[in-house]
């Protein structure tokens, strides 16, 4: 395996109905969501192998979730099926080019009852790299289960990954979500985040303070500035690439396009730089569409835009 990615796997309603209110939405089309079940989705279509650990209920909403990832390619004989409990929900609102609020259900939800089983952690530790997220670490039996992986996977010599996803909903305070991935930092060698996040885990105001603490803690820090593009951090070097621009359709899901288009890249050898380019590449295709998890691209229309960018 490739990698394996332990969190959430979510439902998601996107609006039909472009610049309607999501209070007034009548339309939606279904997808399967969640930032880590987002990512293995784009990890399994640029043709890595790709597993999952997870929890999710025997209901109709949570089979579609199983077989979508199923039909991905990403093995999903590690999600656990518990009868009783229900899956993640997101609903947003589609308002292009800046405009997508979203509405999150997630009262007990399927991926935080999940408890890591030996035979969870010996598949861990068989993958070249591991990947979690803070969700994960959000309520027991899931955050034990995700900092047991963590250690197992860096006891095994693999590449760890973690990626913030701070979701507030999923938490009481936000200093409780910085206090859950400061514990996981000395586990970590690549960590992703956006702005506000960096400041959460470093429990410092101002992105620059908490950049500059953060790289010395983690031996790859990457940062996901938004409109402004993304930074990748090791040691003394220091890239930073703009936004592949392209017209938006949705930002939702960009942050996990690039998560997989960055890792892949990464995982391949390339120079960090060059992995800037293919996860800002994996997150212009992503807001050029509709949906998450559908609109994780190929190696060819990564490799196509990137190519567009340097003769444009």
């Amino acid at each position: 395996m490739d990698v394996v990615i332990l969190g959430r796997i979510g439902y998601d309603l996107c609006s039909e109905e472009p610049h309607v209110p999501l209070a007034q939405v009548r339309r939606f089309s279904r997808y399967l969501g969640g930032s880590s079940a987002n990512i293995a989705v784009g990890l399994a279509r640029l043709g890595l192998r790709v597993g999952m650990v997870s929890c999710l209920g025997t209901d109709p909403l949570s089979q579609f979730l199983a077989d979508f990832l199923h039909q991905e390619g990403v093995d999903t004989s590690r999600v656990k099926r518990v009868p009783g409990l229900l899956p993640s929900l997101a609903l947003t609102e589609v308002s292009p080019p800046d405009r997508f609020p979203q509405v999150f259900y997630r009262q007990d939800p399927a991926d935080a009852h999940l408890e890591a089983e030996p035979e969870d952690l010996d598949y861990v530790a068989g993958a070249r790299m591991f990947l979690t997220n803070g969700t994960a670490l959000c309520a027991s039996p899931s955050r034990e289960s995700a900092y047991r992986a963590l250690e197992r996977a860096h006891a095994a010599g693999r590449r760890v990954a973690f990626d913030v996803d701070y979701r507030w909903m999923s938490w009481r305070r936000p200093e409780e979500a910085g206090l859950a991935s400061r514990l996981a930092l000395p586990l970590v060698d690549v960590l992703l985040a956006n702005e506000a996040e960096l400041e959460l885990v470093a429990g410092l105001e101002g992105y620059e303070r908490a950049l500059e603490a953060l790289r010395r803690r983690v031996p790859l820090v990457v940062a996901k500035l938004g409109e402004r593009g993304t930074r990748v951090c090791q040691g003394e070097q220091d890239f930073f690439l703009p936004p592949y621009r392209v017209q938006v359709v949705s930002t939702i899901g960009a942050g996990d396009g690039f998560a997989a288009g960055f890792l892949y890249a990464l995982l391949a050898g390339k120079p960090l730089e060059e992995c800037l380019h293919y996860g800002n590449a994996a997150a212009a295709v992503v807001v050029s569409r509709l949906s998450c998890s559908e609109a994780m691209p190929t190696p060819a229309e990564i490799e196509q835009l990137i190519a567009e960018r340097r003769t444009g």
